[in-house]
């Protein structure tokens, strides 16, 4: 009896655990999948951005006092936009306007940011909070997740000061940052984000820590 009984829990134990590991293999297969296809929609806005803010590069370079054959530059332009691509296209990403290009080398960062941060924008990628714009002079707020699955602003705490971060706005311009200062801090303190940048252009890059319980900000400035 005390032998039958024992060999019921032992079954039932073990029936529990092959769920578990089910459950976990299905939640690991399921994270996978998704950044691997968010990664891929990601890919196609930065190229589409990309693309645009050449077009746009291209036609505002024929700015000088030579002749210049406009009907040939025009058709050009129109031809790149018959295939997708134009220099005055609004790119989108899941429906949320792209403002620029984030790049920080170290943590292999590489980002369309989107011209708002709001509760479904910052599911798809990082967003402007609050400030001037990208690369004009005053303090821009970039807000991301910190999911903890190493995309968005979840490798943000492997940074240090001196490191790069790269921005490029929509027209093409693309200007080099360095981090001078990364301090936790209480979700109520947004002293960050109404400093004083002398006349200088420098971003601030917000996020949660990893145990979600202070905010991880990180200033830093156009480099000389």
């Amino acid at each position: 009896m005390i032998n039958s009984k024992y060999n019921k829990v032992l079954t039932v134990v073990l029936v529990i655990v092959v769920i578990i590991i089910f459950a976990l293999l299905g939640f690991w297969g399921y994270q996978t999948y998704k950044k691997y296809f968010q990664e891929k929609d990601i890919d196609t806005a930065l190229d589409e951005f990309n693309k645009t803010i050449t077009n746009s590069t291209r036609r505002n370079e024929f700015t000088g006092s030579d002749p210049i054959n406009f009907t040939a530059i025009d058709n050009e332009v129109s031809n790149s936009a018959s295939s997708g691509s134009s220099s005055n296209k609004v790119v989108t990403y899941k429906g949320f306007t792209v403002e620029g290009r984030m790049e920080i080398p170290k943590i292999d960062l590489d980002l369309p940011i989107l011209e708002r941060a709001t509760k479904n924008s910052l599911e798809q990628s990082i967003g402007i909070l609050t400030g001037p714009g990208l690369n004009q002079v005053g303090n821009t707020i970039i807000v991301g997740h910190n999911f903890r699955n190493g995309t968005f602003f979840s490798r943000n705490n492997e940074l240090a000061n001196g490191d790069e971060i790269y921005i490029t706005d929509t027209s093409g311009t693309r200007i080099e940052y360095t981090i001078y200062n990364i301090y936790t801090t209480s979700s109520e303190d947004s002293d960050y984000i109404t400093r004083d940048t002398a006349g200088k252009r420098e971003i601030s890059l917000s996020t949660c820590t990893d145990d979600s319980r202070y905010r991880l900000v990180i200033w830093a400035r156009e480099a000389d």
